[in-house]
């Protein structure tokens, strides 16, 4: 065997063990984006589904609600829409190191309500908050609760996740990508994708889940499609960015959006590349389940996502990329299949017209 080819298997070994030993993770900079978006009074990150962590959370920063990082961050959200996804894909490109917050990563993958912030500017206000919060020392007076539950997690939700399987599903090579799973303790029923490239490393992958105990009876609630729906709207999400997907899905996805508006303006789904890009995914997560042998629970999130969570195409969905999981030779990956998806919602659009 040639040296390159040994190196090349080797490298693609140690590729494959990483992304089999994902562990969650807590995250300083997750939290400390969660809390400041708490603080800031932005409705999804206070929701006190916590227990007694949003006890402590709101004890600690309730007194520096008109901080001026707080107060700027709060016209930022009403200029720009900054919220939900957005506070996410911030916080994964943001590390803490020796008591600095620093932005890092590739400042282009910052998209949305970030393109038109002065982003050092923000920074540096973040670091402001950071210091005066005395953040730090809260976060580590935390460490025991925050391991505590990440050994729960590991045990009921981690042997379902197998994050090797994205790779070769949407593209059909074996996974270069790194996978990361953080549980953000202020985000609650918030769960976020998102990605970031550092220079010269692998391509991260993120699922940011919430934690929260059911309101009722106090006890820790676990959701295994979670993290698979998360991890996979990285990979969903770059095909609609593409220009020539995003030509052959724009009329037809203006009118899906125009036929369900109500039912996702809900769902906080404002704009129809949300809802293309979470039929998809929600589709997806149905598909591996199938996959991994499942299949009770697959029929069951295909039931809820039909009637309860506002998407009637799902069952088309699914087996349109159950036809392209057994046709592979056809459709080496789900970015050659996209026609298809795209004539598939003409379709559906066309039948609900003449109803």
């Amino acid at each position: 065997m040639e040296k390159k080819t040994i190196i090349t298997l080797l490298f693609s070994l140690m590729v494959i063990s990483a992304t089999a030993q994902i562990k969650p993770e807590v995250s300083e900079a997750v939290e400390l984006m969660g809390i400041l978006s708490r603080t800031a009074g932005f409705q999804e990150f206070s929701n006190d589904l916590a227990g007694q962590y949003s006890k402590d959370t709101e004890a600690w920063f309730a007194q520096y609600r008109e901080h001026p990082t707080v107060a700027y961050y709060k016209d930022l959200r009403a200029k720009n829409g900054i919220g939900y996804e957005r506070v996410t894909n911030m916080a994964v490109h943001l590390e803490i190191e020796k008591g600095k917050v620093k932005l890092v990563g590739d400042r282009t993958e910052l998209t949305g309500g970030w393109l038109n912030v002065d982003l050092d500017d923000f920074v540096k206000r973040l670091n402001i908050f950071y210091a005066d919060t005395r953040f730090h020392e809260f976060f580590e007076q935390h460490q025991s609760f925050y391991n505590d539950f990440l050994k729960l997690y590991d045990t009921n939700v981690m042997p379902i996740i197998h994050p090797e399987w994205y790779s070769r599903f949407y593209n059909g090579v074996e996974p270069t990508e790194l996978f990361r799973l953080i549980i953000g303790f202020t985000y609650g029923t918030t769960n976020n994708g998102a990605s970031r490239q550092l220079p010269g490393q692998q391509r991260e992958v993120f699922a940011v889940c919430g934690y929260h105990l059911n309101p009722k009876t106090g006890r820790l609630l676990f959701d295994s499609s979670l993290p698979l729906h998360e991890f996979n709207h990285s990979f969903v999400n770059p095909l609609l960015d593409k220009d020539e997907n995003e030509k052959i899905m724009h009329e037809v996805g203006q009118e899906l959006f125009q036929l369900s508006q109500s039912t996702m303006e809900q769902q906080h789904y404002d704009d129809w590349h949300i809802v293309i890009n979470e039929s998809l995914v929600r589709a997806a997560v149905i598909v591996y389940f199938y996959e991994h042998g499942f299949n009770q629970f697959a029929m069951n999130m295909l039931n809820i996502e039909t009637m309860q969570n506002g998407f009637p195409w799902m069952l088309d969905v699914v087996s349109a990329l159950r036809y392209y999981a057994t046709h592979r030779e056809m459709y080496p990956t789900l970015n050659d299949f996209y026609p298809e998806i795209a004539s598939f919602f003409n379709k559906y659009t066309a039948e609900q017209k003449n109803k």
